[in-house]
C-alpha cells in the first residue's frame, strides 16, 4: 500500500521548498496537483518528471478513484498551487477518503502564506484565528465579521486583489479601527507587508491592487474593567426594569466578573434598598 504526502510547495520563491519534499516528488508515483501547468513550471525547475493528474475544487471527487487506485500500489504527492495542501484549497476531501481506505497519511511541511503573514504582522501569535476566504456575498461577509466583533485572538484571512478594497471597507464598519497588516505577494518580487490601521489601509490600497493577500487583523480589545459606579447604575438600570434586586445583583456579578457579595454591598447604597 502507498502513503499519500501531504507535500507543501513555494508560495512565491522556488528556494522555499524542502530536500524531503523535492525527494518525495521525484520518488511518488503520481503527483496529485491543484494546476499541472503551474505545478510542472516547479517540477521542470528542479527536473523532475513524475506523472501527475489535476485535482482541484471542480474535479475533486471524480479524481478520488484515480488516487485511490493509485495508491493501492505507491505513494501520492498531493500539492496545491502555493503553500499547503488542504489549507483553503482542495485536500480535504482525498485526506478523509484516504484514511477511510486504510492508507497512510503524511505531512510534509513547508511554506504556509497563513504563519508567514502572522510572525511578521508583529500582532499577537500566541493564539489565532485562520478564518481562510471570507464569503463572496457582503452580507454573508458583514454578518460573520459581526459574530467576530468580540473575538480577542488575532484574525487571519486570505483575500483576492478585487474584493481587497471592500473587505477592508466592511471590516472598518463592523471592527472598527483596529490594526490591521496587509501582507501581499509573499515571497515573491513585489513583496509588500503593509502595517496600519484599517482606515489608512484603505486608503493606501484603494488604487488598483494585484497578487495573493493575506490580512492579519488585531483581536478586540479587553473589555475595561468596572468600577463603583458602573456597578451601581447596571444593578439600578436592571431594577428600573422590573427586575428584582437579588437577579439583578447576579446578573451585575455575572457580566461584570465581580463577587454576588461585592455587588450586593455596593447596591445597598441605592435610594430605596438601605
Amino acid at each position: 500500500m502507498g502513503t499519500l504526502y501531504l507535500v507543501a510547495t513555494p508560495i512565491g520563491n522556488l528556494e522555499d521548498i524542502t530536500l524531503r519534499a523535492l525527494r518525495l516528488l521525484r520518488e511518488a508515483a503520481l503527483i496529485a496537483a491543484e494546476d499541472t501547468r503551474h505545478t510542472g513550471r516547479l517540477l521542470a525547475h528542479y527536473g523532475i518528471h513524475t506523472p501527475q493528474v489535476s485535482y482541484h475544487e471542480h474535479n475533486k471527487l471524480t479524481r478520488l478513484d484515480t488516487v485511490l487506485q493509485t495508491l493501492e500500489t505507491g505513494d501520492v504527492a498531493l500539492v496545491s498551487d502555493a503553500g499547503t495542501p488542504g489549507l483553503s484549497d482542495p485536500g480535504y476531501e482525498l485526506v478523509r477518503a484516504a484514511i477511510a481506505h486504510g492508507f497512510t497519511v503524511v505531512p510534509v511541511p513547508g511554506p504556509s502564506a497563513l504563519t508567514a503573514a502572522l510572525v511578521a504582522s508583529g500582532l499577537p501569535t500566541d493564539a489565532f484565528v485562520y478564518l481562510g476566504f471570507l464569503p463572496r456575498r457582503q452580507n454573508d461577509r458583514r454578518r460573520l465579521l459581526h459574530e467576530l466583533c468580540g473575538e480577542r485572538r488575532t484574525l487571519l484571512v486570505f483575500e483576492t486583489a478585487p474584493r481587497l478594497a471592500a473587505t477592508l471597507q466592511d471590516i472598518e464598519d463592523i471592527l472598527g479601527e483596529r490594526s490591521i497588516v496587509v501582507a501581499r505577494e509573499l515571497t515573491k518580487l513585489y513583496e509588500e507587508i503593509w502595517r496600519g490601521s484599517v482606515g489608512a489601509a484603505r486608503h493606501h490600497f484603494a488604487a488598483d491592487v494585484r497578487g495573493e493577500i493575506t490580512l492579519v487583523i488585531s483581536g478586540a480589545s479587553p473589555p475595561l474593567p468596572w468600577d463603583d459606579q458602573r456597578v451601581c447604575e447596571q444593578v439600578a438600570q436592571c431594577m428600573q426594569q422590573g427586575t428584582s434586586h437579588r437577579e439583578a445583583v447576579k446578573q451585575v456579578a455575572q457580566a461584570s466578573g465581580w463577587p454576588r457579595r461585592e455587588v450586593y454591598r455596593l447596591s445597598l447604597n441605592l435610594d430605596g434598598e438601605q
